[in-house]
């Protein structure tokens, strides 16, 4: 699925594809692309806050700290840390944090987010 999903975003860096090479790199196998941990994160977010009602993504940043290696376990955290009215934009904007720690509880990929939750 690693490699698969790295194809697919045009990222060919042979450490998402080749084992060879990725086993004998610095993290010794397979690892998750940029574009794959970052897309779980915003997948994660758009899913949990759709449930309340429309929204969109407005801004996010990323922060990669460690990789993830293909067959790792991981766990995505998100923390709301303030909600504001926007009338004009006819919702809330929620400023968002979020994590993705990897099976040794440190952090792999950290996360600021700003989304528009929707009146209606």
């Amino acid at each position: 699925m690693v490699s698969s999903f790295a194809k697919e975003a045009g990222d060919m860096n042979p450490l998402h594809h080749d084992e060879d090479i990725a086993s004998k790199s610095v993290y010794k196998q397979l690892i998750a692309s940029g574009p794959h941990t970052t897309s779980l994160l915003m997948g994660a977010v758009a899913t949990r806050f759709s449930e309340m009602g429309p929204m969109v993504g407005l801004e996010f940043s990323f922060r990669f700290r460690k990789a993830i290696s293909a067959s790792e376990q991981i766990k995505i955290e998100l923390l709301v840390v303030n909600v504001t009215e926007h009338a004009r934009l006819g919702g809330y904007l929620v400023d968002l944090r979020g994590r993705i720690q990897k099976e040794d509880g440190t952090t792999a990929l950290g996360a600021k987010g700003l989304i528009l939750l929707r009146n209606n």
